[in-house]
Protein backbone atom coordinates (compact mmCIF):
# COMPACT_ATOMS: atom_id res chain seq x y z
CA UNK A 1 0.00 0.00 0.00
CA UNK A 2 1.28 3.46 -0.84
CA UNK A 3 -0.06 6.71 0.59
CA UNK A 4 0.94 10.31 -0.02
CA UNK A 5 1.91 12.62 2.87
CA UNK A 6 -1.49 14.29 3.12
CA UNK A 7 -3.29 10.95 3.16
CA UNK A 8 -0.82 9.57 5.72
CA UNK A 9 -1.52 12.52 8.05
CA UNK A 10 -5.25 11.91 7.97
CA UNK A 11 -5.14 8.09 8.04
CA UNK A 12 -2.10 7.41 10.21
CA UNK A 13 -3.84 5.04 12.61
CA UNK A 14 -5.18 2.95 9.69
CA UNK A 15 -1.74 2.82 8.08
CA UNK A 16 -0.17 1.73 11.37
CA UNK A 17 -2.74 -1.05 11.73
CA UNK A 18 -1.99 -2.21 8.18
CA UNK A 19 1.74 -2.27 8.92
CA UNK A 20 1.13 -4.22 12.15
CA UNK A 21 -0.86 -6.79 10.16
CA UNK A 22 2.16 -7.35 7.92
CA UNK A 23 1.22 -5.19 4.95
CA UNK A 24 3.96 -3.10 3.38
CA UNK A 25 3.13 0.58 3.85
CA UNK A 26 5.03 3.19 1.84
CA UNK A 27 4.58 6.91 2.37
CA UNK A 28 5.35 8.97 -0.72
CA UNK A 29 6.37 12.59 -1.11
CA UNK A 30 5.56 14.24 -4.42
CA UNK A 31 4.63 10.84 -5.83
CA UNK A 32 8.00 9.27 -5.01
CA UNK A 33 8.38 6.69 -2.22
CA UNK A 34 9.99 8.39 0.78
CA UNK A 35 9.62 6.12 3.83
CA UNK A 36 8.48 2.65 4.77
CA UNK A 37 6.24 2.16 7.80
CA UNK A 38 7.25 -0.99 9.68
CA UNK A 39 6.37 -2.35 13.12
CA UNK A 40 8.96 -2.14 15.89
CA UNK A 41 10.51 -5.33 17.17
CA UNK A 42 10.02 -5.83 20.91
CA UNK A 43 13.30 -5.36 22.73
CA UNK A 44 14.73 -8.26 24.65
CA UNK A 45 15.01 -7.85 28.38
CA UNK A 46 18.64 -7.56 29.45
CA UNK A 47 19.89 -10.00 32.01
CA UNK A 48 22.73 -8.50 34.02
CA UNK A 49 25.47 -10.94 34.98
CA UNK A 50 24.61 -13.33 32.16
CA UNK A 51 28.28 -13.59 31.11
CA UNK A 52 29.65 -13.89 34.65
CA UNK A 53 32.37 -16.53 34.68
CA UNK A 54 32.51 -16.71 30.88
CA UNK A 55 34.91 -13.81 30.32
CA UNK A 56 38.40 -13.83 31.80
CA UNK A 57 40.58 -10.75 31.92
CA UNK A 58 44.22 -10.71 32.91
CA UNK A 59 45.14 -8.74 36.02
CA UNK A 60 46.97 -6.13 33.94
CA UNK A 61 44.36 -5.56 31.21
CA UNK A 62 44.20 -1.87 32.07
CA UNK A 63 47.88 -1.28 32.79
CA UNK A 64 49.48 1.73 31.13
CA UNK A 65 52.09 -0.30 29.22
CA UNK A 66 49.38 -2.55 27.74
CA UNK A 67 47.36 0.52 26.69
CA UNK A 68 50.45 2.07 25.10
CA UNK A 69 51.15 -1.14 23.17
CA UNK A 70 47.59 -1.24 21.84
CA UNK A 71 47.72 2.43 20.90
CA UNK A 72 50.92 1.80 18.97
CA UNK A 73 49.37 -1.19 17.16
CA UNK A 74 46.45 0.96 16.01
CA UNK A 75 48.60 3.97 15.15
CA UNK A 76 47.24 6.22 17.87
Amino acid sequence: MQANMHEAKSKLSQLVESALMGEEVIIAKSGKPAVRLVPCKPSKKRVFGKLKGKINLSDNFDAKNVSDELAEEFGL
